[in-house]
């Protein structure tokens, strides 16, 4: 008897996160990305080298610009919902599509930050890398990026 009630309760709780998980898909995330202006991007300021814009595109770009991508996967909730906030967080701490709209003070922090974090292989998150391998930064890339941003910091000089 024990075991037809264990057995009922199991297929009873499977049934019920079965119902959510289907309830869940109903709540769909917004995949437009924002509209900005082209001349405020930061590749379109700046003008990088090649070699850096490529790997800002491939590396940086899908969370920290308006230009995000939306795999497949992004329609199934509650995974959607966890990566939608990840962009916008990433979107908030550093948007390279408004970038024209920094100050000169808020744009060197944000390539001081962007220093330390590609350095300290922060970024890209080690989970979005999971999926978007081509996103991985070699250690010569992450140098190459860090000694860019570096040189575009007030002064091109360490802080320390």
């Amino acid at each position: 008897m024990k075991k037809i009630l264990k057995l009922f309760t199991l297929k009873r709780i499977a049934a019920v996160l079965l119902a959510a998980l289907l309830i869940m898909q109903f709540f769909r995330i917004e995949k437009d990305n924002p509209a900005s202006n082209p001349d405020d991007d930061f590749i379109a300021m700046m003008n990088p080298p090649v070699e850096i814009a490529n790997m800002l595109k491939t590396s940086c770009y899908d969370c920290h610009s308006h230009e995000t991508v939306y795999p497949w996967y992004t329609n199934l909730a509650p995974f959607s919902w966890w990566i939608k906030e990840h962009i916008n967080h990433a979107r908030e701490e550093l948007n390279f599509s408004t970038w024209g709209t920094y100050d000169a003070g808020r744009a060197d922090h944000k390539l001081e930050e962007g220093v330390e974090k590609v350095e300290s292989a922060e970024m890209p998150l080690p989970s979005y890398l999971i999926i978007h391998s081509e996103s991985k930064l070699s250690d010569a890339q992450r140098e190459r990026l860090a000694n860019y941003f570096q040189s575009l910091r007030t002064g091109g000089e360490d802080d320390e």
